[in-house]
Order: structure tokens, then sequence, then C-alpha cells
């Protein structure tokens, strides 16, 4: 058993992995939403670098 899981997170993620996990969500939301739902294979690799950007913040913004 994983600690994440004696911690409590039903998922099994730690929370720095929810944070990502969430940040991930709401950036595929938005591209999808800016795409009409449909993301073409030519704009992967923007939308992997805004998703990636997301992760930046997650990983560098200190926690409160």
């Amino acid at each position: 058993m994983s600690d994440a899981y004696v911690c409590g997170e039903p998922d099994g993620l730690s929370p720095l992995l929810v944070r990502v996990r969430d940040a991930v969500a709401r950036e595929l939301h938005a591209q999808l939403a800016l795409r009409a739902e449909r993301i073409e294979l030519a704009d992967v690799p923007e939308v992997a670098y805004q998703v990636t950007r997301q992760v930046e913040q997650v990983l560098t913004t200190p926690r409160h």
C-alpha cells in the first residue's frame, strides 16, 4: 500500500501530483474550449507547451 493511501488520498496521488493533474485538466479544458472542442494534430505542440507552462506554474508557486 502506498503512503498516499495511508495519508487519506483516495486517488493515490500526492498533494503535488493532485495539483499537477488539476492544472493539466484545466489547461486541456481551456484549450478544447478555444478550439471548438477539438485539438488538431498540428495544434498538439502548442497545447503541450501551454500545459507545460501550467505545470511549471504549479511547481514554482509556493503553497499557502
